[in-house]
């Protein structure tokens, strides 16, 4: 599924729900939501995210980049004396880069509560708890697209890595599945267009 329809659907979602979960929806929610809904494919080189952190969109880069980083905070973190989200964010960047699109961590349950864990820690350091619900709306909503491609996805990775989806799937590259993500993306459109600047008034 393209990153332009996962962050449709996770519009999509953000909007139906909105009204149920603590916290009034601003641009912040917003746009955490739309990282939410792109972030698990930060494992693809190519990814939306990965155009504007990679100087080479290929796999050689991701690797370098990525493993760099944990590197670096790992380093960081044991000259400041430690710090659990520091070494969090170290060992989800080691996993990155070592992760292949939809065959690990990014695309499982364990990747959105590692990552929903950072996002949990860095809204209650700024006074903002509630953005977190935002970001997990994106995470789970994109995991649950791409289960309902007939690749599916390895939901109960590390424990497990066989792909699960649901019993009636597309194939994302064929006519069909096009037509599917272009309704996806239009509905989104539409919904924001029509309820999104209610919302912030």
């Amino acid at each position: 599924m393209k990153g332009k329809t996962h962050a449709g659907v996770g519009i999509i979602a953000v909007i139906c729900v909105a009204g149920r979960i603590p916290g009034n929806l601003d641009y912040l929610g917003l746009v955490l939501v739309l990282v939410g809904s792109l972030l698990p494919d930060i494992d693809h080189p190519k990814s939306v995210i990965n155009k504007y952190i990679l100087p080479f969109d290929n796999k050689l880069t991701k690797v370098f980049i990525y493993s760099c980083a944990g590197i670096i905070l790992l380093w960081y973190d044991y000259l400041n004396g430690g710090s659990y989200i520091v070494k969090a964010l170290a060992v989800t960047m080691l996993l990155i880069a070592l992760s292949t699109h939809r065959n690990g961590l990014t695309h499982s349950a364990a990747g959105m509560i590692m990552f929903s864990f950072i996002a949990g820690y860095l809204g209650n350091s700024y006074g903002i708890p509630y953005l977190v619900y935002y970001f997990m709306i994106g995470y789970g909503m994109h995991l649950v697209c791409d289960m309902a491609t007939n690749n599916g996805i390895p939901l109960l990775y590390p424990f497990s890595k066989k792909k699960m989806k649901f019993p009636f799937t597309y194939k994302s590259s064929s006519k069909f599945g096009a037509a599917v993500e272009n309704l996806i993306i239009i509905t989104g459109l539409v919904l924001a267009v029509i309820k999104l600047p209610a919302m912030f008034n």
